[in-house]
């Protein structure tokens, strides 16, 4: 019986039944990182200012102070003090007031400013590169109309912020399958830089890298600043975003991809031809000679994609907080760990679907190179872990505590399908059904022969050729015609070895969930650590009063200037609703009575709008301050603010709340 060629439409149906799998692994990712790439929240956050939000003070300050939770970069521009006309009131001279751990900024104000309602308007960029900007209003004598309408965008936020979010995203995919792939072909399966689906797939990953970090080069200086995609064209704030530690990132990247695309024509070029499948047998000479190349890619890859990788690990979060000398090369560390493990997943997900000769052996290695990533990412996410939620209470009590356990559920759920996936790779290695499934592939071959080319046929082949030049359309359908047949040989071949197609599934499964596990990773860097969130909750924890008992409270404070450091406590009696008498003491840090040029004390009650409510205790004694008929004239949480003066320009405020009634 002769049986005819399958038709193009078939032969399209066959050659697109190998891509599903892969296609819907690829969309989640697309799926992921779209999802992912909301404008992130940045990590240094206003912790204090001076005047508060919503102060009432009785005299204009002599200058504003801004306090962080983190290191930022700040100009001449980046505070603006406007009056209830909207006019400019402060010097536009910014004050450098950090000292130690304390991060304060300030800017002076012009002198005789009129009594009514001020705004603040400011805008900076923390130690992780992320922009933060804020306004609140104070005023002096009593509040007033004004002008000013506070900003409803924020710094990082709108379509500038969506397009740089899904960017950063796209460059870490390909920075992860660029190193991946390419570590998987030196390290697990060498023949592999001969094969352009491998090929392709390193390529493309280089181009999405390099494109994705143009575009933030570009983006960054919108993305910090006005928010408008014109200004992504603009030379002078192109060239200031060069001057910062992000630009300088960016171009270092860029110079890096220029060796990393070195090192990829060195790989599919003079290493790739020495393992095309040509029959020969290889020489001592040209083994030597290969182990030699070999050993310059490894080095020389190393170090790029070392490099790449510090580009991220010193500019973003692994370059601020506790021990950044320890966290950066740590972060290097586990961002390749990252791209072995997940890079390599997608090279043998691609090789297993797109090339049925890859070698059982190239399996068997990278279940151990995954392996040994693994245990990296647990090791250095371990120290990352401690390092941003620093205690068990901000494991469970803050976002980035409770999105970190859900990471180490997923990771629990990848490590078990990895370790189906060691099983089947241990049955490929065991050699169980080779011999079967070998034969099985043979014979499916030669039945695949007889069936899809008949004796007539072949017969017709050469009348086919010789006709090629006068009609091309027909030419052009035998040529769709012996694709399909090459590619539903290549299909029945690879679905002929069931312990090969089980661990096609299974690593399938596991890039699934490793996906989730990059989309939930991307959520966490864009949080706010549990470390920070816990002492920002703490700064403004709530002090119990005992009815009918005086309410004590100590804070200490810094003001940045010289013998700026030292406490306040703080006495209320009776510690109630009505009248109260209040004492002041300040005391330096051994103890001492510091006496200051200036004390001033403030109650809120922010559930139902009630304040600041001024407060100037009069000078009783050196370092103690006393004020009588203090009015408190509801029951509930009240904000008590202390601002304390040490000099003409050195000033601070700091808060604590207490339960009254």
């Amino acid at each position: 019986m002769t049986a005819t060629a399958p038709t193009p439409s078939t032969a399209r149906v066959r050659a697109t039944a190998l891509l599903p799998r892969l296609t819907l692994v690829l969309a989640a990712l697309l799926a992921a990182f779209f999802a992912a790439a909301a404008p992130a929240s940045a990590h240094a956050a206003l912790t204090a200012s001076d005047p508060s939000d919503g102060a009432v003070v009785a005299t204009a300050p002599a200058q504003i102070t801004l306090s962080f939770s983190e290191g930022v970069a700040m100009n001449g521009d980046s505070i603006r003090v406007l009056d209830p006309q909207g006019k400019r009131v402060d010097t536009g001279e910014l004050r450098d007031l950090c000292s130690g751990s304390i991060i304060r900024y300030g800017t002076a104000l012009r002198p005789g400013l009129p009594d009514g309602t001020y705004t603040v308007a400011w805008q900076a960029i923390s130690a992780d590169s992320h922009p933060v900007s804020g306004a609140f209003t104070f005023s002096i004598g009593a509040p007033s109309d004004t002008a000013v309408s506070l900003p409803s965008r924020t710094a990082g936020d709108g379509p500038v912020a969506v397009a740089y979010g899904i960017a950063r995203y796209v460059a870490y995919a390909g920075f992860a399958v660029l190193v991946g792939s390419a570590a998987f072909i030196l390290l697990c399966w060498r023949r592999g830089a001969a094969q352009r689906p491998m090929q392709r797939l390193v390529v493309r990953a280089w181009v999405a890298l390099t494109v994705a970090t143009l575009v933030m080069l570009l983006l960054r200086n919108p993305y910090t600043g006005s928010g408008n995609f014109a200004d992504a064209f603009d030379l002078a704030g192109l060239k200031a975003v060069l001057e910062t530690k992000s630009g300088a990132s960016l171009v270092s990247r860029l110079l890096l991809l220029g060796a990393a695309a070195l090192f990829i024509t060195v790989l599919f070029g003079s290493y790739a031809r020495r393992h095309t499948s040509d029959g020969a047998a290889a020489s001592e000479e040209d083994t030597k000679g290969e182990s030699d190349l070999v050993f310059g890619l490894g080095i020389g890859g190393t170090v790029v994609a070392a490099g790449i990788a510090a580009t991220w690990a010193l500019s973003e979060h692994a370059s601020t907080g506790i021990q950044p000398g320890l966290a950066m090369p740590l972060d290097i560390l586990h961002l390749l760990a990252v791209a072995t493990w997940l890079g390599g997943l997608t090279a043998l997900l691609v090789a297993l679907h797109k090339v049925p000769g890859i070698e059982r052996s190239a399996i068997r290695r990278f279940s151990t190179v995954a392996f040994t990533s693994v245990v990296v990412l647990a090791c250095t996410g371990t120290y990352q872990a401690w390092r941003q939620v620093g205690s068990w209470s901000a494991l469970t009590g803050t976002d980035y505590g409770r999105l970190l356990l859900l990471k180490i559920g997923l990771v629990a759920i990848v490590v078990a399908i990895a370790y189906t996936s060691r099983k089947w790779t241990a049955r490929l290695a065991g050699g169980q059904g080779e011999a079967e499934a070998e034969a099985d592939a043979s014979d499916v071959s030669r039945e695949t022969s007889s069936v899809t080319v008949s004796p007539a046929a072949a017969d017709a082949v050469p009348e086919a050729s010789a006709a090629d030049a006068s009609d091309p359309r027909r030419a052009a359908q035998l040529a769709r015609q012996s694709a399909a047949r090459r590619t539903a040989r290549e299909k029945q071949v690879r679905d002929a070895d069931p312990d090969r197609t089980g661990l096609r599934r299974s690593v399938l499964a596991e890039a699934g969930v490793a996906i989730v596990l990059l989309a939930v990773t991307t959520v966490l860097t864009s949080t706010e650590p549990g470390r920070a969130a816990e002492l920002e909750a703490g700064r403004g924890s709530t002090a119990t009063a005992v009815p009918d008992r005086a309410v004590k409270v100590t804070l200490p404070f810094d003001t940045g200037g010289e013998n700026g450091k030292g406490s306040v406590r703080l006495q209320m009696d009776p510690g109630r609703t009505g009248a109260n008498s209040l004492h002041v003491w300040a005391e330096t840090p051994d103890g001492k009575p510091l006496d200051l040029p200036e004390v001033r004390v403030s109650f809120t009650l922010e559930a139902k709008e009630i304040g600041p409510l001024p407060v100037l205790p009069e000078r009783a004694a050196p370092g103690h301050w006393t004020a009588s008929g203090v009015q408190l004239p509801l029951t509930g949480d009240w904000r008590i603010d202390v601002t304390v003066r040490t000099s003409d320009i050195d000033q601070t405020t700091v808060q604590k709340n207490v339960k009254i009634g």
